[in-house]
């Protein structure tokens, strides 16, 4: 498989890991758009939220704690956004699950 998310979650490509533990990963963006925009992960490849199962909603859980974690440990006093494209059609670059965690400066709505 040649998923970039699956090679950084394998210690197979560079990535400025916050968090790591045997089922999960979080990492700072490439392309940041804003001050703080990390990248929550699961290991297990699932290719979108629209692909998860009933047996992920323990791991789907896991991701969303990780997401409020790593946003108070990078200093999102403020609040923060999580988003979570599923789809080409819907803007996700790469396809593996992943949250984007995204404070540190005003954002508007709609996005």
């Amino acid at each position: 498989m040649d998923c970039i998310f699956c090679k950084i979650a394998a210690g197979e490509a560079p990535a400025t890991v916050v968090y790591e533990d045997s089922e999960v990963m979080a990492f700072k963006d490439i392309a940041p758009v804003a001050p703080l925009h990390i990248l929550v992960i699961p290991k297990r490849h699932i290719e979108s939220l629209a692909a998860a199962t009933p047996q992920d909603q323990a791991l789907l859980g896991r991701l969303l704690l990780l997401a409020k974690q790593v946003a108070a440990d990078g200093g999102a006093e403020r609040g923060f956004r999580t988003v979570i494209n599923t789809g080409r059609g819907s803007g996700q670059a790469v396809l593996h699950l992943h949250l984007h965690v995204i404070a540190g400066r005003r954002m508007g709505w709609p996005p």
